[in-house]
């Protein structure tokens, strides 16, 4: 993870909560009418439109952490495996454009 903040939170979060948190974030856009209370409802669990806001906040945070250059990237190794993977991706792309449906 990019930073700690996300982890943590006052309140745990699952990974079908975080799913639905980015699911709310793309249909309930900063215009909405009481956006942090629908994107708390559609994440469930009982969080409170407080809690999704200071997940959100946390969110942002990181980002521009991330955009900032404050957090370093990771250093991958090239090796023959990343080769191969790259390989199929390769094939699977060209099998998939000639498929026809």
């Amino acid at each position: 993870m990019a930073s700690s903040s996300l982890s943590h939170s006052s309140s745990s979060w699952t990974p079908m909560q975080n799913k639905m948190f980015e699911r709310a974030l793309a249909l309930y856009d900063k215009d909405t009418p009481d956006r942090w209370h629908n994107v708390a409802r559609a994440v469930g669990g009982n969080k409170s439109a407080e809690e999704v806001k200071r997940r959100y906040d946390m969110l942002v945070q990181d980002v521009m952490s991330i955009e900032s250059g404050q957090v370093p990237l990771p250093k991958y190794r090239a090796s023959s495996a990343s080769y191969g993977t790259s390989r199929a991706m390769a094939d699977e792309q060209r099998m998939l454009r000639n498929l026809k449906i």
